[in-house]
């Protein structure tokens, strides 16, 4: 089956990778918990994980220097365009967690606009995303760290599985 025929797009001003099919790097045990978080706050019925098969492409990688240089510019020239208009810049907001990242969806929007001006795209977006509290004092780990991957361009969708109970996944 292939992912493009069902899996929707999400597009909200919050999504920290900007409009995109959002995965999970290798973690169906966090896809299965926030699959279980949604269905208490009713926006899910019957909560399942799917794996897929995922090629990147043409990939803005936020542990990549060069990805992380566009980003940056693309910042610089978010704020130089809302100085123009006497704009406010949007803020990420949500907690310790920041869990709405609306300053960073705005970057990446603008990054895919220079882009676009430049002939070029982005299938893909991939970021480390820290969430939770520390794993122990002082640490650097988090409980509910992360790898998201925004897919932007569906044919990077190579195919979609059900994860059931028993699949045993690497390093698990």
């Amino acid at each position: 089956m292939r992912g493009d025929a069902f899996l929707q797009q999400s597009n909200n001003d919050f999504d920290w990778l900007g409009p995109g099919i959002y995965f999970w790097e290798n973690d169906p045990h966090r896809a299965r918990s926030f699959a279980g978080e949604q269905k208490k706050r009713g926006k899910l019925k019957r909560p399942f994980v799917i794996g897929a098969v995922l090629t990147l492409g043409n990939c803005i990688d936020t542990l990549n220097q060069r990805s992380l240089e566009a980003i940056a510019d693309a910042h610089a020239s978010l704020v130089r365009e809302l100085a123009a208009v006497k704009g406010s810049l949007p803020k990420n907001a949500g907690g310790k967690d920041l869990l709405q990242r609306n300053l960073d969806c705005a970057v990446i929007r603008t990054l895919h606009g220079l882009l676009k001006e430049e002939g070029q795209s982005a299938d893909t977006l991939r970021g480390l995303y820290h969430e939770g509290g520390m794993l122990y004092e002082d640490g650097g780990f988090y409980k509910k760290s992360h790898i998201q991957i925004a897919v932007r361009n569906p044919a990077c969708i190579l195919g979609v599985f059900r994860l059931t109970e028993g699949m045993q996944l690497p390093l698990e």
